[in-house]
């Protein structure tokens, strides 16, 4: 009986990430292994779980484990600067995208097509869409800038604020039930209110901050490494330089031209958008075909 523990000794011992065929592991993931929802993108994975500092993609036929040098749990910040720099998780995106679209294959089972046989359509049209609003993104950075700031994360925020306060009352559990709770959600849907009327440089000036010292105290973490040898960047040495030497320009630069920054970060916001619509829309007409095919027979 074989853990996927039982892998794992090459990674603390310099190697980077080691690949495990699903057939050599005969025990399920423990307990202590948990789902991770937010991951940086990475190709055919279809779930992602960590245990402290080891993170693992599980893809149809193998177990990807990676350790992470901080624990997302103990150390968040540190984890976001060193593990994900803004650079890679964008990168990331288009590389997986990009390798979902060129990807051939399809699963042809009976119970796929009963379960998808109305779905094709729905994956086609939300396609489109995404790739028209993908390039209405791109064609008008700053309109959708504009939209999202000053209309739709204020209505996020004012609706999460409305859960929070709805949320104890419709558990009906007195044992779970505080008015902390309800107090602290008319607080969120307040400032909700609020966001609506912030002026508009108000919230340039704040995610110019938070992604210019992202962008810094990434560049500076990787640069330390980076001069440590190739010992200390596991992960790929010359990827990471890359990635330090334009993030710490790029850093500065967000704070004399925010303007720009923003117009660059948004067209890429459409081009993500864009492909993610491709994806869709190609896997509607693959599956449609699978079907016709399967109809045919």
């Amino acid at each position: 009986m074989t853990k996927l523990d039982d892998f794992l000794q090459p990674l603390s011992q310099g190697v980077w990430e080691v690949e495990v065929p699903k057939e050599e592991v005969t025990e399920p993931l423990g307990d202590e292994w948990l789902k991770s929802d937010i991951n940086v993108p990475s190709p055919d994975t279809v779930a992602s779980y960590r245990k402290g500092r080891y993170h693992v993609h599980e893809t149809e036929n193998e177990w990807r484990v990676h350790l992470d040098r901080y624990d997302p749990k103990k150390n968040p910040l540190l984890h976001l600067i060193d593990d994900a720099p803004l650079l890679l998780m964008i990168s990331d995106t288009f590389i997986t995208l990009i390798s979902d679209i060129r990807r051939k294959e399809f699963k042809d089972t009976k119970k796929v097509l009963e379960e998808q046989k109305r779905e094709w359509h729905l994956l086609v049209l939300g396609g489109i869409f995404l790739v028209m609003f993908g390039f209405h993104i791109i064609f008008h950075p700053f309109d959708t800038f504009l939209g999202i700031f000053s209309f739709i994360i204020p209505a996020l925020i004012s609706v999460l604020g409305l859960v929070m306060i709805f949320e104890p009352f419709r558990n009906r559990k007195p044992e779970i039930f505080t008015w902390t709770d309800v107090f602290r959600g008319f607080g969120v849907f307040f400032a909700g209110i609020v966001a609506f009327d912030l002026p508009l440089q108000l919230w340039v000036t704040f995610l110019m901050a938070v992604l210019g010292l992202w962008m810094l105290a990434s560049a500076l973490m990787l640069l330390m490494r980076v001069k440590k040898g190739r010992s200390a960047v596991p992960e790929g040495f010359i990827s990471r330089m890359i990635i330090a030497l334009i993030s710490l320009p790029l850093s500065v630069y967000m704070f004399i031209e925010p303007v720009t920054i923003i117009g660059i970060l948004l067209i890429t916001l459409g081009f993500i958008t864009s492909l993610i619509g491709l994806l869709l829309f190609v896997n509607g007409i693959r599956l449609w075909r699978v079907m016709k095919r399967q109809i045919n027979l």
